[in-house]
């Protein structure tokens, strides 16, 4: 490839314009790389903890021990523990107030344990919609930097007196860069939404199907409880 077509001397001949939107969407691109890593990170960990989790709940351990160990690690578990570790520490204290009817039990029980699922779910959502917004935006910063870049190369071109494509395509070339910088920044922060969307919703399933069967085995300890 020409040394006059290369990418890095296309950007050091465009206007300033071009030049910022290029720095911007570039800023954007490894901003969004970092989020994308970190939330692969935080989702295969969160995975992994609900697994464990979930096979320790169902092995058949007293509901009290399960608790214990919960509060014992309540920052470091996973959501779906921290979901049941509300539930249970809101009818453990009604119970406490000698508070018998199993519908009150249950019904205090589910909205701690809505309360913690909402909590959960937006800490899962965080940087989520900075990904959709690089996504949806930055074709359309690249495509201003282009329009603005083609703008620029015609009005330098006017004022020659015989313009050939020897003479159009670099400053052609040096609009478009803005564009092919936009859709590499924005490529990436769509697929990463789309995936990281579809792991959270699946995670939200899991956590809501929790909720109940926990639920129904509240039921049957409030139904059981001391009057």
């Amino acid at each position: 490839m020409p040394q006059e077509f290369s990418i890095i001397e296309l950007l050091r001949n465009a206007s300033w314009v071009v030049q910022a939107v290029v720095l911007l969407l570039l800023g954007v691109s490894v901003t969004s790389w970092a989020a994308i890593l970190r939330k692969i990170f935080a989702i295969r960990r969160v995975k992994r903890l609900t697994d464990a989790f979930e096979r320790e709940f169902w092995s058949g351990g007293h509901l009290q021990e399960l608790y214990q160990v919960a509060l014992q690690r309540a920052r470091d578990g996973s959501p779906m523990e921290r979901i049941f570790a509300s539930g249970m520490r809101e009818f453990t204290k009604l119970r406490e107030r000698r508070i018998a009817q199993p519908d009150a039990l249950l019904d205090g029980a589910r909205r701690a344990m809505r309360a913690a699922y909402q909590r959960e779910l937006d800490a899962l959502e965080v940087n989520l919609s900075f990904l959709g917004s690089v996504g949806s935006v930055s074709p359309y910063v690249g495509l201003f930097g282009t329009v603005w870049g083609i703008m620029h190369a015609f009005t330098g071109l006017a004022s020659m007196t015989q313009v050939t494509l020897a003479t159009v395509a670099p400053a052609i070339a040096e609009a478009l860069v803005a564009t092919a910088i936009g859709l590499f920044a924005a490529i990436p922060a769509v697929l990463a939404y789309n995936r990281f969307a579809h792991d959270i919703d699946r995670l939200a399933n899991r956590l809501e199907t929790f909720i109940e069967e926990f639920s129904n085995i509240l039921h049957r300890n409030a139904g059981a409880a001391p009057h």
